[in-house]
């Protein structure tokens, strides 16, 4: 670990504007972000007294070895660069709030000509209404199949759609009368369209018109007897009022807001938002997060809104950011807060603390759900830190590491009696796999079924890349930019090309194989083939699961309830997992592999195409040119390069060629110049 008064700057070097800051370890890996109303101020208070911050705050002061900032005009500006370089480096020693899953949304193509109700997960997109989030996607479609009765819109695909109106026919919702068919022109756009508009209203908390209107239909029915009707709209009433009372009333009708609660200890904090639309509750999320810095709960509510409201798409679909956010606490900076959410919403957002009335009882019941759901959490991940750091600390001793290894990478090779053959190499930091840091190899070299050869060949590969990385990523960024007098930067892992973190660039302090003493071996001499000597390499056989270090004769064998041994297992099985699972895939490309593949320039659409016309390939192959050029999207030249793929081998037929291997075309090494479709020689 660095000594922090060895990359400490000066104070006469630190602006007192509001900026964002950056701590980045020796490989110039990003740690931590954060902002400050005074740079100098704050950055001041890490170097003046280490010994004196909190265990978490030290710990992160002595990981890193350089520190860099950049001014802002406003503190919303910094509330802005914050959470985007939050996001772009995803630093360990920053709060991350992590749901475990993406939630659904009931989502409303408006955009469409015929839009279609459906249900969404991820990213808003532009041209799409949402109404939600909702716990379980089976919430959406119970919902939407009682308001069908009433409100028949489109649900179906758009291939679906396609084919309905090719045949002329339906799908079965168009004959329940659950969809009012513009598939088949049964209803025009525009009426399609008022359809899709009022089931807008509805979602949007607009209910008491649609069933005051149905009740006044049904009254009406029932006057002129038409019992018939005035029974189906009985029904289309029950219908409305039954989706209505899956979101129960707790505020107002106008009521749109997001309410949050916080239950925490020193070490996790639980989160739970309950989204109010219309005075009703449409959704709830929850999420425990870690305290990997010292951060109080003004500062948890800040980073929270800050990672819950800015996202690329939190202003791409109205209502993503209510009129109104209750916190338990206000944040630590509520005016930036409150300036930086309007501009989001595009029009006055309140945060503010409930404190009496309707308002405060959901508030209550908020928070006794996240004291519930913090509870839970540690239920199930009883002494997690703990352990997680045990493990670390006994894998150091075991392994005689001169620091616990923060960082590990395992690898594992998978192959079918030699072919498709492929590694893995899964990451764990702190204990946590990485799941942004796997990566896969093709392995290159004929090695048949030799796993040892095959890992020698992709460490050597992995840590090739690491050499060639850190010493491009040491002439970068070495002292301040002369463009910029309020940066100052140290050594970084920035490729300059793409801006992106040289992924390769940050070593392991310790490698882990798959296997025994042979693995072993091969690995230690792949990495002493480069150089590398300061990043330890241990093998876990599967027998007895025992450790084996190279150059010795006999394995380490830790205990059977080490904390050690689970974590190495977890990642021996987590890189066997991934290599299976990237074998597969290739080896199932290539079954559905074909000859047309291989042609230059024709790609899967042609090759589409081509199959489409003609059949099969056997039938491409007895075609000649000028046939195949008559295929759309094929010119001639293309059409030519087809032939000469698909001839056989030893000879290139010429243009205008009858059929491939009738006559005599060039010989064997010539190709086609695909911009002018003549036949070049060797």
């Amino acid at each position: 670990m660095a000594d922090p008064s060895t990359y400490r700057p000066r104070t006469g070097e630190i602006p007192e504007q509001p900026g964002v800051y950056r701590f980045s370890d020796p490989h110039g890996r990003v740690i931590y972000v954060g902002k400050a109303k005074s740079l100098r101020q704050r950055l001041n208070s890490y170097f003046a007294d280490p010994a004196g911050l909190h265990p978490r705050t030290q710990q992160m002061v002595f990981t890193a070895a350089s520190v860099q900032w950049t001014t802002v005009a406003t503190e919303v500006e910094a509330l802005q660069l914050e959470y985007t370089w939050i996001k772009e480096f995803d630093p360990r020693f920053n709060v991350k709030y992590r749901d475990d899953k993406s939630y659904p949304w009931l989502a409303v193509t408006v955009g469409e000509e015929f839009p279609r109700v459906q249900v969404l997960r991820g990213p808003k997109r532009k041209g799409t209404r949402y109404f939600g989030p909702y716990s379980h996607a089976w919430a959406i479609r119970e919902t939407v199949d009682l308001l069908l009765r009433v409100f028949p819109v489109r649900t179906c695909s758009a291939g679906v759609f396609k084919r309905a109106g090719q045949v002329g026919r339906p799908c079965l919702l168009g004959y329940i009368d659950k969809c009012s068919a513009p598939c088949v022109g049964r209803v025009s756009a525009d009426e399609h369209r008022a359809v899709v508009d009022d089931f807008v209203d509805f979602m949007a908390g607009d209910a008491a018109r649609f069933v005051r209107r149905l009740e006044g239909r049904m009254r009406d029915a029932a006057k002129t007897q038409d019992y018939e009707r005035a029974a189906r709209l009985r029904d289309d009433i029950g219908a409305l009022q039954k989706a209505l009372e899956r979101n129960a009333v707790v505020l107002p009708d106008a009521t749109d807001a997001d309410v949050f609660a916080l239950a925490e200890d020193e070490l996790e904090a639980a989160v739970q938002v309950f989204h109010v639309r219309g005075g009703r509750i449409r959704g709830q999320r929850g999420w425990v997060v870690e305290k990997v810095e010292d951060v109080s709960t003004p500062d948890l509510v800040e980073r929270l809104l800050q990672q819950v409201y800015g996202g690329e798409d939190a202003g791409a679909a109205t209502g993503t950011v209510p009129r109104e956010v209750l916190v338990p606490t206000e944040p630590t900076d509520l005016p930036e807060v409150v300036q930086w959410l309007t501009a989001r919403r595009g029009s006055r957002v309140d945060v503010r603390v409930p404190q009496r009335g309707d308002k405060r009882s959901l508030m209550d019941t908020v928070a006794g759900n996240a004291k519930q759901a913090l509870a839970l959490h540690k239920t199930r991940r009883a002494g997690d830190l703990t352990t997680r750091g045990l493990a670390l600390q006994e894998l150091q001793e075991a392994l005689a590491l001169p620091e616990a290894p923060l960082r590990i990478e395992c690898y594992d090779v998978s192959h079918l009696q030699g072919s498709d053959r492929v590694a893995s190499m899964v990451v764990f930091e702190d204990g946590l796999p990485r799941k942004g840091e796997y990566r896969t190899f093709n392995v290159r070299g004929d090695h048949g079924e030799d796993d040892t050869a095959a890992m020698r060949e992709v460490l050597q590969r992995r840590f090739r890349r690491y050499l060639e990385d850190r010493e491009q990523a040491g002439d970068l960024e070495m002292g301040p930019d002369p463009e910029d007098e309020d940066a100052v930067v140290g050594p970084g892992a920035i490729d300059p090309t793409t801006g992106r973190p040289r992924r390769f660039a940050y070593p392991p302090q310790l490698v882990v194989v798959d296997g025994g003493a042979p693995q072993v071996a091969a690995a230690g001499a792949a990495l002493a083939d480069l150089g590398v000597a300061d990043v330890a390499v241990v093998g876990l056989a599967k027998r007895l699961e025992e450790v084996w270090l190279p150059d010795d004769d006999h394995p380490l064998v830790l205990p059977r309830t080490s904390q050690g041994l689970y974590l190495l297992q977890r990642l021996r099985d987590e890189a066997h997992r991934f290599a299976i699972s990237r074998h597969r895939s290739r080896r199932t490309k290539g079954m559905t592999a074909s000859e047309l593949d291989a042609v230059p320039g024709l790609g899967p659409a042609r090759r589409k195409a081509l199959l489409d016309a003609f059949g099969s390939v056997r039938a491409v192959r007895q075609a000649d040119a000028d046939a195949i050029a008559e295929v759309k999207g094929i010119g001639p030249a293309l059409a030519q390069a087809v032939v000469s793929a698909l001839a056989p081998a030893g000879r290139v037929p010429a243009p205008g060629e009858a059929k491939a291997g009738e006559g005599d075309g060039p010989g064997a090494g010539q190709g086609v110049d695909m911009a002018t479709g003549e036949i070049l020689g060797a």
